[in-house]
């Protein structure tokens, strides 16, 4: 297994309890197919870019994983489809 960068920006709307599901249900997708979270750093809520759906802050999450690459296609998936 190989070890990747994941980093992803929340809505920064979402509450602390949805913020957490969230959290939960995308490190359960590389551990559920055999991968392991090795670091993970909740970076907290930052000024982004450029307007992403009228949002001017996003909440960023990073993780260290080791995972296949079946995993991270399956993440890359999910994330696509989580609002």
């Amino acid at each position: 297994m190989k070890k990747y960068e994941l980093m992803y920006i929340a809505n920064p709307q979402l509450d602390e309890e949805k913020l957490k599901a969230l959290i939960a249900n995308l490190t359960n997708v590389v551990t559920s197919m055999g991968g392991s979270i090795l670091a993970l750093k909740e970076i907290g809520l930052k000024d982004l870019a450029y307007e992403i759906n009228k949002h001017k802050k996003g909440y960023y999450v990073w993780m260290l994983v080791e995972a296949s690459p079946e995993a991270i296609a399956e993440y890359k998936r999910v994330i696509n489809i989580t609002e």
